[in-house]
């Protein structure tokens, strides 16, 4: 495992080169890539430079987030579909390997068997063009019971439904983005950890949750720095990942308003420091 940056989800705004030697010089091991800029560059024939980027300042592309929006209408997700091929062949190009997204846990026009159908056309015809790449992609679960109950229908919204949603998808290169914060308030267990493998297991987010607040009054975007409160078992949860053998990138996603007002190099020292201390929590170099 190695700590990765993700800029956009701690406020770090920058040019890729910028940013890239704020994550080296605060010990990161990877950022995560921008693939659209790797496209433009691979298409003007210049994605050495920033294949030189990353490898001066020793850092692995952690993985981009999948462009396409699947979530809407038809047409819109026919559209994004229809970008991803170069925006894949630019990410494989750069050694960029890992696609995560995230899944709505429930809705208010699908019932579970429809929308069960729509996201496995939807994202076999992703997750197809992604295997062309070697990529691998990687599902989030919304565990908070606040971000389902005023919806109609509920869906997927735990581990074992988001395993079922990738074996039903079927490509073979479906698995997991697993976030301590989902793993928590979806009350998932550190033996549901323990039986994966490392191929379900494709990116993972850290955080923590603020005190006082019982699991089921959780609110997603209202979370704290990973390590700070102790109130998810972070030592168990990477303990976990680490037995089971996952090797690639941890990033924190706090959702905290405060560290998009600081300088960039103040906000990136903090989030560093605190994924330094869930690594030595869970013993992880």
């Amino acid at each position: 495992m190695y700590r990765n940056l993700s800029p956009g989800a701690v406020g770090i705004r920058g040019t890729t080169e910028e940013i890239a030697a704020l994550a080296a010089r605060n010990r990161f091991g990877g950022m995560d890539l921008n693939a659209g800029e790797a496209a433009a560059l691979l298409e003007s024939g210049g994605l050495d430079t920033l294949v030189r980027l990353y490898e001066t300042h020793g850092l692995r592309p952690g993985g981009f987030g999948l462009p396409v929006d699947f979530r809407r209408d038809e047409a819109t997700f026919e559209k994004g579909l229809a970008d991803l091929p170069r925006l894949a062949r630019a990410a494989a190009a750069l050694g960029c390997s890992r696609c995560p997204t995230w899944i709505m846990p429930a809705s208010d026009e699908l019932a579970f068997a429809e929308n069960f159908e729509q996201h496995r056309r939807r994202l076999r015809a992703c997750a197809e063009i992604l295997r062309d790449h070697d990529i691998r992609l990687g599902l989030e679960f919304v565990g908070p019971l606040t971000s389902r109950a005023r919806k109609r229908h509920a869906f997927v919204w735990n581990q074992k439904g988001m395993l079922e949603l990738a074996a039903a998808i079927g490509t073979g290169n479906v698995g997991l983005l697993l976030d301590c914060w989902h793993w928590y308030t979806s009350r998932g267990s550190v033996e549901e950890l323990l039986a994966l493998t490392p191929e379900q297991v494709v990116y993972v987010h850290v955080s923590d949750a603020p005190g006082g607040v019982p699991v089921d009054e959780q609110i997603d975007n209202v979370r704290e720095m990973p390590a700070a409160t102790g109130i998810i078992d972070i030592a168990a949860f990477l303990g976990a990942l680490k037995h089971v053998g996952y090797d690639g990138p941890v990033t924190a996603e706090p959702f905290r308003k405060e560290l998009a007002a600081l300088p960039a190099e103040q906000a990136a020292a903090l989030v560093a420091m605190s994924l330094e201390r869930c690594f030595s929590l869970a013993g992880i170099p």
